[in-house]
């Protein structure tokens, strides 16, 4: 505060100027002091909550004591969590038995129906039932609900507030009830797009985390089967669960998931499993995927019962599996819903698809290069003409625009989606052709090459392995033979150099298990496979009696 002194020789005009000027300095000051003010974190902004804040304030928003008065309460948690002020938010106050408590529960979260038929039963409290004893009254006999527990402090019962559940604070207790009456936006179970079958089920996992682990009990109805959840991110605190059956997965491997998870050190995981994987899985600039998605409820039973780790975020349709094998991710739910002949051929369709995807271009570019090294019968292998661009500019221009087709595809409405295509294929392929940009064998082979990774059953392996296509394509070019060779070698030296939770990724291949790799090559009958892979190291290693 400013005191001014009039000298009475000065006029009214010039105090008035000198108070003016100030009251100026001190707004630039106030100002100034707003610019520099810094959070515990050191991040600079013009408002700060935490300094700009009263003593009193800062010690309502840390305060873990539950109050005894309402109105108490209340301000707590209109500092804590901005009740009065975020409108989803509501505290409602009713007097049931002559004890008045407050309702708070998330407006959006709130299971209405549930709560109602409890605020009905509560009503008819009397007084001589809640005088004494009252939490343990309201706890035991009062509230008619599956899921009741009381908690002591503030973080907790406001925590479980935002999960979505609701909390009773009953005047003059220390103490909050927390009963889960919640419903969560979901949509309907239905067969994910990226791993349909002709025949099997069709359900699928949504974003709501109760319903994926329920779908996959439903399978699973052994007490063994565990599942653990804990709160990754500091601000989301989103649940994360993990799964597996006690005496069939690798104890070792359950504890190294868990502590791996408990040193993430993270605002959020808004982007769900994805962001998880990438903290607990240690991959680098690799752009092969270390785990394993799935959306289908059997497929995550199937791996489960293989002794795996399945890993469950809230908010995400998709679940982790570890440790995952190059070889997990060319297998599809479609091989073990037909017999094993078919399944068979059904796998080995499917393998020739992704190495032509990989190596298709590459050989053929080669031959092109070098014609000595076409083999007899396919001297017609090659361009009859010359392209007004080099081969390499097609390959790579053509590649890209595919993935500019695929991006627009999932970007375009579905009605829209068909004439899209038909620019895409008419306009541009077939005009590019005929201007001589392109030349007729590099579309043809850079859609067989496409339609291999599209049979992918893995979208991110599909992805991994269009980028080795055109890195094997440029050291062609460079190269030669050499360039080919040794382009392969080093992909599959980078291949068998990786591990999943100290599983080798190229198992049972490198290092080789004759047992295991011919279950790969073949879809055995289910009443051959007596026991389990042994990549995951399973406690109980037998699926059925060997005699």
């Amino acid at each position: 505060m400013k005191f001014i002194v009039r000298n009475g020789q000065q006029s009214d005009e010039e105090n008035l100027q000198e108070l003016q000027e100030d009251e100026n300095q001190g707004i630039q000051e106030h100002n100034q002091e707003e610019k520099l003010a810094v959070d515990e974190e050191g991040n600079l902004s013009a408002y700060n909550p935490i300094t700009n804040m009263t003593p009193a304030e800062k010690a309502l928003k840390i305060q873990e004591d539950i109050p005894k008065s309402l109105r108490e309460v209340q301000r707590v948690l209109e500092e804590r969590v901005g009740l009065n002020r975020s409108f989803d938010l509501v505290m409602r106050e009713m007097v049931f038995g002559a004890k008045r408590v407050g309702i708070f529960y998330c407006n959006g979260f709130a299971k209405d129906t549930v709560l109602t038929d409890i605020i009905t039963r509560l009503t008819y409290a009397d007084s001589e039932t809640v005088a004494h004893h009252t939490l343990e009254t309201f706890i035991e006999k009062l509230i008619p609900h599956i899921q009741v527990k009381h908690y002591t402090k503030m973080s907790e019962i406001v925590g479980q507030v935002l999960m979505g559940g609701t909390a009773f604070f009953i005047e003059g207790v220390t103490t909050a009830i927390a009963v889960d009456a919640k419903t969560f936006p979901i949509r309907s179970i239905a067969e994910p797009d990226l791993e349909r079958v002709v025949r099997g089920s069709r359900d699928g996992f949504v974003e709501t985390l109760l319903t994926n682990v329920t779908l996959v009990r439903r399978r699973i109805r052994d007490e063994r089967f565990k599942l653990e959840i804990m709160q990754i991110g500091k601000r989301t605190k989103t649940d994360v669960c993990i799964g597996y059956i006690n005496d069939i997965a690798d104890a070792a491997l359950v504890q190294d998931i868990k502590d791996k998870m408990k040193q993430v050190e993270i605002d959020g995981l808004p982007l769900g499993e994805k962001q998880l994987e990438e903290m607990i899985v240690n991959k680098g600039w690799n752009p092969y995927p270390m785990v394993r998605y799935s959306e289908r409820p059997d497929v995550v039973s199937a791996h489960l019962l293989e002794g795996h780790v399945c890993v469950f975020v809230d908010t995400s349709p998709s679940v982790m599996i570890l440790p995952t094998t190059f070889f997990h991710h060319v297998q599809h739910a479609e091989e073990y819903r037909n017999t094993p002949f078919i399944g068979t051929y059904l796998r080995w369709v499917r393998f020739a698809g992704i190495m032509m995807s990989i190596f298709l271009l590459p050989l053929w570019y080669l031959m092109v290069m070098e014609p000595s090294l076409k083999p007899a019968g396919l001297e017609f292998l090659g361009p009859q003409k010359e392209g007004t661009l080099p081969l390499l500019i097609q390959f790579l221009i053509a590649d890209i625009g595919i993935d500019l087709m695929r991006m627009a595809a999932v970007h375009t409405p579905s009605p829209l989606a068909t004439a899209m295509g038909l620019v895409a294929a008419i306009l541009v392929g077939d005009i590019a052709v005929k201007t001589g940009l392109f030349i007729n064998e590099v579309i043809l082979y850079l859609a067989l090459a496409s339609i291999g990774m599209f049979a992918t059953p893995s979208y991110e392996l599909g992805l991994a392995n269009r980028i080795v296509r055109l890195a094997l394509l440029i050291t062609v070019s460079i190269f030669g033979v050499p360039g080919f060779v040794i382009g392969s070698t080093l992909w599959l030296i980078m291949l068998a150099s990786k591990k999943s939770y100290d599983a080798p990724y190229m198992w049972p291949f490198i290092p080789f298990n004759a047992k295991s790799f011919f279950s790969i090559l073949l879809r055995r009958p289910v009443l051959a496979s007596k026991t389990r892979l042994s990549i995951t190291k399973p406690i109980d290693g037998t699926r059925q009696p060997k005699s």
